[in-house]
């Protein structure tokens, strides 16, 4: 059964690294589950405003949001029972990375994309 990963983050513009990984995630197979509160579908996918929003387990969640916002959303992620976080490039923030910590996570401070052997140049 593929990983479920959660793009927290994900972008309907396919600029964006938000939008690269979602279409990165899906190409290597992974059920994707895009997370933004102001789009309802992002690349065909359903979109939900928060991880506590999407029914069933999610193995990993991978972030792309500014620090403010992911000071919000890790205490979600912590509460969903997600065990392998990601904080890419923009999203790594020391408050963001210190309060992981705090909620009891082991946040990976790195790009999701090219820890799943993508390069997101490619998408």
């Amino acid at each position: 059964m593929p990983k479920v990963v959660a793009v927290i983050g994900a972008s309907a513009d396919r600029r964006k690294f938000g939008n690269r990984a979602v279409r990165a995630f899906q190409a290597k197979g992974y059920t994707v589950v895009p997370i933004n509160p102001n789009e309802r579908e992002i690349e065909g996918l359903k979109t939900y405003k928060s991880v506590l929003d999407v029914p069933g387990s999610i193995d990993m969640a991978t972030v792309y949001v500014q620090p403010e916002i992911g000071l919000q959303v890790i205490a979600d992620v912590a509460q969903k029972g997600i065990g392998e976080v990601w904080l890419n490039p923009g999203a790594d923030d020391e408050a963001v990375i210190a309060r992981a910590r705090a909620l009891h996570l082991k946040p990976i401070v790195a790009c999701s994309i090219v820890g799943i052997g993508q390069n997101p140049y490619d998408f």
